[in-house]
């Protein structure tokens, strides 16, 4: 038996290389295969990423929809290590995510992402609490 995928009326998903948008009713899929699946409250688009990690979740999304995710290596590769040097502590959600980019389990990579996007959000939240370091990134500290 292959997945099962319900969609609300109008919701999408990405199925391979395409876009499947359901009508005006509730709708239950089974979709049999290996084709990569991404339900649209998992899509983040262009316009969407926004800060250093979205946009890395954005290359990893490519990578998993990609039928060749090594193309998107350098553009990753290099993103991590900007982000690295400004946020050093997001070191582990990356071991994590290139373990799983190295292993082929590129949904899992996209799903940590995910983690390091919400813990990217943590982190500006604190520093826009903190009136000081608001004073420094603004460059009047």
């Amino acid at each position: 038996m292959g997945l099962k995928v319900e969609l609300k009326p109008g919701e999408r998903v990405i199925i391979g290389d395409s876009v499947v948008t359901n009508d005006d009713q509730r709708t239950r899929l089974i979709i049999e295969g290996d084709a990569p699946i991404l339900r649209e409250k998992d899509i983040l688009t262009v316009d969407e990423a926004d800060t250093p990690c979205k946009k890395i979740y954005l290359v990893v999304q490519l990578m998993y929809l990609s039928k060749e995710a090594t193309a998107h290596h350098e553009t990753y590769f290099k993103m991590v290590r900007e982000v690295l040097s400004a946020a050093p502590s997001t070191l582990p959600y990356f071991d994590r995510i290139n373990n799983n980019i190295l292993t082929g389990m590129l949904y899992k990579a996209l799903k940590e992402a995910q983690r390091l996007c919400e813990y990217e959000k943590e982190l500006i939240e604190h520093a826009n609490s903190r009136p000081d370091l608001r004073q420094k990134c603004a460059g009047n500290g």
